[in-house]
């Protein structure tokens, strides 16, 4: 089990703040994150697309979608920002 943290627009828009999963990669996580806010926001606009374009670091570092992953870790989703 892992624990998956969003953050940014990404906690706001959904709803959801975080929540367990079973994931052997980050990659596999994207579907399952999309389910749980969802199940909280129906309407959601958040899509996997979206999610995919998100900075994902475990254990507070950063790392690519082929990372595995192992119980007890700690997965944080950090939406890409734009600004000027």
């Amino acid at each position: 089990m892992v624990t998956v943290k969003l953050f940014g627009t990404l906690r706001l828009d959904s709803g959801v703040r975080e929540f367990t999963a079973e994931a052997a990669s980050v990659k596999e996580l994207y579907p399952l994150v999309l389910r749980e806010i969802r199940a909280k926001k129906a309407d959601t606009a958040v899509t996997e697309r979206s999610l995919r374009a998100c900075l994902v670091a475990v254990n507070g570092e950063q790392v690519s979608p082929r990372a595995k992953l192992r119980d007890g870790d700690l997965v944080y989703l950090f939406p890409a920002v734009a600004g000027g």
